[in-house]
């Protein structure tokens, strides 16, 4: 159906590959070429080679690692995003990590494979993507619904007892959390040390008895503690 669809309408899909991995580079890029309807513009080793060639190549969609020198993939993707907004991001990784899987559709990712699917299989995710589809590995997808049932307990349980009070300063920091910011940005933000930021996330975590900066930033946007057009 994709093929056909890609045949009908003349359109050849535009392709960036960026992962630090020449060999996973190379074997993607042989693959593809021999998909109809979809073209390789360009390669990427780093993330920001990856934003200078989508600068200079305009793809449709970027095939992008999460985990690379100089710029990260998500930091990447957002700035991508930014520069093409029409640009769809792959993000297609080894990592499992629950949240790399949200700070990449934070970044404004339109997909998150991990690595362990075949390679022809990328051929498909990139047309799906194309036509507006959002895509997640089942097993990241088990994650987002784990924590999102986690968090649903959670709050039937808070009906019934007291809400934990944070601190001013616990509330700044979540909120930061919320925006996608490090510890050390965070740390910079409000001119405290790193392992102070540390100590105030291990202190608000146990506050709302969540386990992780994902459930925290889940919690902050329920509970309207900021702004989702901004955040």
């Amino acid at each position: 159906m994709t093929d056909d669809y890609n045949r009908a309408t003349g359109e050849v899909v535009r392709v960036l590959i960026a992962d630090d991995q020449a060999l996973f580079r190379r074997g993607l890029y042989v693959v593809l070429g021999t998909e109809d309807g979809i073209e390789v513009v360009g390669e990427a080793e780093n993330g920001e080679e990856a934003i200078q060639k989508a600068e200079e190549t305009a793809p449709d969609v970027v095939l992008m690692d999460v985990r690379m020198p100089k710029v990260s993939g998500i930091e990447a993707a957002a700035q991508i995003r930014e520069i093409s907004p029409s640009t769809k991001i792959l993000m297609l990784t080894v990592s499992d990590e629950e949240e790399d899987l949200y700070e990449a559709i934070k970044a404004g990712a339109n997909g998150y494979l991990l690595k362990e699917i075949s390679v022809e299989e990328v051929a498909e995710a990139i047309r799906a993507v194309v036509q507006g589809q959002s895509l997640i590995s089942p097993s990241m997808a088990s994650k987002l619904l784990n924590e999102f049932n986690s968090l649903s307990k959670r709050a039937d349980e808070r009906q019934q007892y007291p809400v934990p009070q944070l601190t001013s300063r616990e509330l700044e920091v979540l909120k930061l959390v919320a925006r996608g910011m490090s510890n050390r940005e965070i740390a910079e933000e409000l001119f405290i040390s790193e392992n102070t930021v540390k100590n105030h996330v291990r202190n608000i975590l146990e506050k709302l008895h969540l386990h992780s900066r994902m459930q925290a930033v889940m919690y902050a946007v329920r509970e309207r503690l900021i702004d989702t057009d901004q955040a």
